[in-house]
């Protein structure tokens, strides 16, 4: 049985720091990009976050690359 994936969706995650809760740890803020180029590159979304971020009023925490695949059964 030979199975493979078939990607569908790409996403771009941004994780803002928000600030401190009331125990002082550091809470955080999500903002999600749907219907990314399946082909764009790590590079590509690493250099368009980067970008996003000098629009943001909080400190880029992380950037994540989310894919959604298919597996089928050939």
């Amino acid at each position: 049985m030979a199975v493979t994936a078939d990607m569908v969706n790409t996403q771009l995650k941004l994780v803002f720091e928000n600030g401190t809760d009331e125990e002082g740890n550091v809470t955080y803020r999500r903002k999600s990009f749907n219907n990314v180029k399946m082909v764009a590159t790590e590079e590509q979304l690493y250099n368009v976050a980067t970008a996003l971020e000098a629009l943001q009023q909080n400190l880029l925490s992380t950037i994540e690359r989310n894919d959604r695949s298919i597996l089928v059964d050939l």
